[in-house]
């Protein structure tokens, strides 16, 4: 049997580790255009310095020769062919596979902002090679803006503090990591960046990237009529699923990304997906788990995705220690919203009809093993009799 991985982040190198457990004589080949294995979630350490290239790698530097992998690097698949199950290289080769797992990820989504892709020194904080480019041009800088308030914005914003530069954040939401955090916990990072010396301005959108003669970035214009000196731009407003391969293929799309179900499976035989393809922005756990649930189903052991949150975040942005899990509002007025503020920290928790639909802890997290437990087991909160926090401090 040959398997083909296409990419080489938590859902392909999780798909292929486990086909090479469950396939012990398979042929395994992985496909990618980067050349390092790398967790684009510890990328902004590589900014602080506190690692190197060799220290990003999740997989464990003998990950291809122990796992008996054959590994295509510095390579993109440019189109993918289901009737004859072929992939054409960017290289002008062919791979041939009987089953495919698809795990491309996403990149930066540029937003339709005048000069946003034509201006020099404009940046997206996606992967390896993206880090490496902004540690050199950070360098060299002076007014650093970064577009976007996410965790990806965020990142680059921690890694860059060190550097000296003057550093200000743009973002079109009312609130900092507004997918994970609601005001109140997300005031606490504000602040803390405030302190910092970073600037910050929320709801405002970019209006206009302004060059100067040269063609880079030297302003950007604001929605709200500023205009702020910028000799780097970062932008982390979004992502958009690395799916250009697959058009005219016949595999299901839709406006996120590829379409793949519980199984991993597409509408394709032998093809699958898992991971930020999907263009749902899974986080790397979820990403992790459904390259391993691809790979059972690959192998013909069925397994199903059944991950209690989709949405589950762990952030210590200048030590301030955070956990979110899910929606961090209620999604209408019958939820019931359990809040406990004091000088521990900031602890949310939103349930509705005894089941917990989001969480937010701050500061003190030593909640986080059994609130995980009640979502984990299903337990029905309803029953419970006291406020949750006063029955978790009991548990």
């Amino acid at each position: 049997m040959r398997y083909v991985v296409v990419g080489i982040s938590a859902a392909g190198v999780n798909g292929a580790r486990t086909l090479r457990k469950l396939a012990p004589d398979a042929e395994i080949t992985m496909i990618s255009k980067d050349e390092h294995i790398h967790s684009r979630c510890i990328l902004h350490h590589y900014l602080e310095g506190i690692r190197e290239i060799e220290k990003l790698n999740f997989a464990g530097a003998d990950f291809i020769e122990k796992n008996r992998i054959k590994w295509l690097k510095g390579i993109a698949v440019e189109k993918i062919n289901p009737g004859k199950q072929e992939l054409l290289l960017s290289d002008g080769s062919v791979a041939s596979y009987d089953k495919v797992l698809l795990a491309t990820g996403g990149s930066t989504f540029f937003p339709p902002v005048p000069n946003l892709r034509e201006a020099g020194n404009v940046i997206g904080f996606r992967n390896l090679d993206d880090a490496i480019l902004l540690k050199k041009k950070a360098a060299e800088a002076k007014d650093i803006i970064i577009m976007g308030a996410g965790l990806v914005g965020i990142d680059a914003l921690e890694g860059l503090l060190h550097y000296g530069k003057k550093l200000t954040l743009v973002e079109f939401k009312d609130h900092m990591l507004s997918i994970q955090l609601d005001k109140t916990a997300a005031k606490a990072y504000e602040n803390a960046f405030t302190k910092a010396g970073v600037a910050q301005y929320y709801e405002t959108a970019a209006k206009e990237v302004i060059m100067d003669e040269a063609g880079n970035v030297k302003a950007l214009s604001l929605s709200t009529g500023l205009t702020l000196p910028c000799d780097l731009l970062i932008v982390a407003a979004g992502v958009r699923s690395n799916v250009a391969f697959l058009e005219g293929s016949g595999v299901e799309c839709d406006r996120f990304g590829l379409l793949f179900n519980g199984h991993g499976e597409t509408n394709v035989k032998n093809v699958y997906g898992a991971g930020d393809i999907s263009g749902r922005m899974p986080i790397w756990p979820t990403a992790t788990k459904e390259g391993i649930i691809a790979a059972y189903n690959m192998v013909g052991q069925p397994r199903e995705m059944n991950d209690f949150f989709a949405s589950k975040s762990t952030m210590n942005f200048l030590k301030i220690g955070t956990m979110s899990l899910g929606n961090p509002e209620p999604e209408d007025e019958s939820c019931t919203v359990e809040i406990r503020n004091d000088a521990k920290g900031y602890k949310k928790i939103i349930h509705k009809d005894g089941v917990i639909h989001g969480a937010i802890l701050q500061g003190d997290l030593s909640y986080a093993g059994v609130l995980t437990q009640l979502i984990r087991e299903k337990i029905n909160v309803s029953q419970v009799k006291k406020p949750l926090f006063e029955a978790m401090s009991t548990s």
